[in-house]
C-alpha cells in the first residue's frame, strides 16, 4: 500500500504562483510513476502533469511553461507560476505502482489540496 499526502493550496491572485507537495509513504517501491490531477466543479478529473521514475515529464498543454514537476526522495513537487482563474481546483497527487510479483499495475491518490485564483 501507498499512502499520499498533499499539502501546499491555497488561496493566489492571478499571476501568483504556489509549490504543491505529496508526500509518498508505505510500500514504495516498484513506483514507476507519479503526477498531479486536477478536479474543478463540474468538470471531470484532468492529468495536470505525471514524473516517471526514470524522469520523463508530460504536462498538459493548459500549462506547458508555467507548472514544472519534479521529485526528491519519496515527495513529488508542483510548482505552479504565472497562476490563472481557470486553473482553480482540487489537485489531487497520483501514485502508480508495478509489482513484479502479481505483474499488475496498482494506482493510489491522494485526499487532494485545494487550489484558488481569485482576485
Amino acid at each position: 500500500q501507498v499512502q499520499l499526502v498533499e499539502s501546499g493550496g491555497g488561496l493566489v491572485r492571478p499571476g501568483g504562483s504556489l509549490r504543491l507537495s505529496c508526500a509518498a509513504s508505505g510500500t514504495l517501491d516498484s513506483i514507476i510513476r507519479m503526477g498531479w490531477y486536477r478536479q474543478a466543479p463540474g468538470k471531470e478529473r484532468e492529468l495536470v502533469a505525471v514524473i516517471t521514475s526514470g524522469g520523463s515529464t508530460t504536462y498538459a498543454d493548459s500549462v506547458k511553461g508555467r507548472f514544472t514537476i519534479s521529485n526528491a526522495k519519496n515527495t513529488v513537487y508542483l510548482q505552479m507560476n504565472s497562476l490563472r482563474p481557470e486553473d482553480t481546483g482540487g489537485f489531487v497527487c497520483n501514485a502508480v505502482q508495478f509489482r513484479a510479483t502479481t505483474r499488475a499495475s496498482y494506482t493510489y491518490w491522494g485526499q487532494g489540496t485545494q487550489v484558488t485564483v481569485s482576485s
